[in-house]
């Protein structure tokens, strides 16, 4: 009977020793994609650093520049390694300006011209892969964001609510349904 009891799974010990093996799983596959991750991670800095100059901004964000840089080599696979390229172009030059920088990497590649369309379309425009990967933050923004906000779906201009509202003329017609029995009440 001992026997019979030690050999007896119950549906807890089933679930403790499923729970555990996925665990396990999890964290191995986890322990070996680690090394990717931080390749990622070079890639991104890469590029934010090759953004800054060719924007010749002193400060961008990183979180949207992940995002661009993983939309527009999601969309391009070859950007990859034409975005490393041209970081190497920069690095082992000075170059003042983002005009100077464009100029010398068309030169070197004429796909760069290319490359730095898709960077600064991403930046400007807030778009990669012809998605909005940001939109309130899109650099095109900047020049007016003190006096006018992004355009959206309102119909009106900049501090539309601030005047009063045209008149409206109550509807003449009859209403196309019966009077229901069941009555909203409001909230």
């Amino acid at each position: 009977m001992r026997i019979n009891r030690m050999l007896r799974m119950s549906r807890r010990d089933v679930l403790l020793t499923g729970m555990g093996a996925a665990v396990a799983s999890v964290t191995a596959q986890a322990a070996e994609s680690q090394p990717a991750v931080s390749s990622d991670v070079t890639e991104a800095a890469q590029f934010l650093t090759l953004s800054l100059r060719l924007t010749d901004r002193e400060t961008l964000s990183p979180a949207i520049g992940s995002a661009l840089y993983a939309r527009i080599v999601q969309a391009v696979p070859e950007r990859k390694a034409q975005i490393s390229k041209l970081y190497i172009l920069m690095r082992q030059s000075h170059f003042e300006s983002a005009q100077e920088l464009a100029i010398a990497a068309e030169k070197a590649d004429p796909a760069f011209k290319d490359v730095i369309h898709d960077i600064m379309t991403g930046w400007y425009r807030g778009v990669a892969d012809q998605k909005v990967v940001v939109y309130r933050s899109a650099l095109m923004f900047d020049i007016t964001k003190d006096a006018v906000y992004p355009k959206t779906y309102a119909i009106g201009g900049p501090f539309y609510w601030t005047s009063k509202p045209p008149e409206v003329p109550l509807p003449t017609g009859a209403p196309g349904l019966s009077p229901s029995k069941f009555v909203v009440e409001p909230t």
